[in-house]
């Protein structure tokens, strides 16, 4: 047992979810700010961590040097892009350091280069962070198990802010990962993405995904299993983006004594098969 605050670095330290996450650090026993890391000509390099977060001066400044960072920490946490991710993970497996990653729209490729740093690091992946959302998916893989296929569609539906650059979300396909779980199927081969113009009669067994964008909505998802005269609806709304920034913590914190692996929020949550 390690009594000593876990050092952590944030990531993309000034956006929305930097913030946020610089934020619970400082509310969290047991963890503390190391770094706050943003990209080379960001106009908040050199400021204060704190001061960027609106929690007060903290003494940590943000830097674009992750390398130095990463050395003298424990964990990172990362909600940034497919391309910076691939990067911190390969840093993360270097300095043997907890790897946390939120960020969603990974490539196939991106997948397999983080796999491959998992040799020599914990990276805990989820494309969602919250214990809801967590605990909602392991409900809509039974119910996908306990309603059969040729009487019962699966439909997932998201809605978020008009800033979110990929589609479907993360935590949609998180789901519809779960219902084919559930199902027995793989996702990819099954997965109904994009509907226009004519497109004949629904295919039996797929699993549908609706995308929705507009306004500040922090991120709604439903999982639809719809039936002959009857609709089954699971649902998880997030209300506050500090949710996804708890639970990147907590991974960190039970990451801390894990071995290198690939983990998901299952695992820390105790929910895994």
């Amino acid at each position: 047992m390690n009594d000593n605050p876990m050092k952590l670095v944030v990531v993309g330290a000034g956006g929305r979810m930097g913030q946020t996450l610089i934020r619970v650090i400082q509310e969290t026993d047991g963890a503390m700010l190391h770094a706050a890391i943003e990209r080379e000509g960001s106009p908040f390099i050199g400021k204060d961590a704190g001061e960027l977060a609106g929690v007060g001066t903290i003494g940590v400044p943000v830097t674009a040097d992750p390398l130095q960072a990463f050395v003298d920490a424990e964990g990172v946490l990362d909600f940034t892009s497919p391309a910076a991710t691939v990067e911190f993970a390969g840093l993360a497996a270097q300095a043997r350091i907890v790897h946390v990653i939120g960020t969603t729209g990974c490539s196939l490729s991106d997948d397999q280069k983080i796999e491959a740093a998992s040799r020599h690091a914990c990276i805990i992946k989820s494309g969602n962070m919250s214990l809801g959302v967590n605990l909602l998916g392991v409900l809509v893989e039974q119910a996908a198990r306990a309603l059969p296929a040729e009487n019962w569609d699966i439909e997932v539906l998201e809605m978020h802010h008009k800033h979110k650059v990929d589609a479907p979300s993360g935590t949609a396909l998180l789901l519809g990962d779960a219902a084919a779980r559930g199902r027995g199927i793989e996702l990819q081969a099954n997965a109904v993405k994009v509907r226009d113009g004519h497109t004949g009669a629904r295919p039996a067994g797929t699993i549908g995904f609706a995308t929705l964008r507009g306004g500040s909505v922090v991120g709604d998802h439903s999982v639809i299993l719809a039936g002959e005269g009857e609709l089954v609806t699971l649902s998880h709304s997030a209300r506050d983006r500090s949710i996804f920034a708890r639970g990147a913590v907590a991974a960190a914190l039970w990451g801390r004594g894990q071995k290198p692996g690939l983990y998901d929020m299952l695992d820390v949550l105790g929910l895994s098969h």
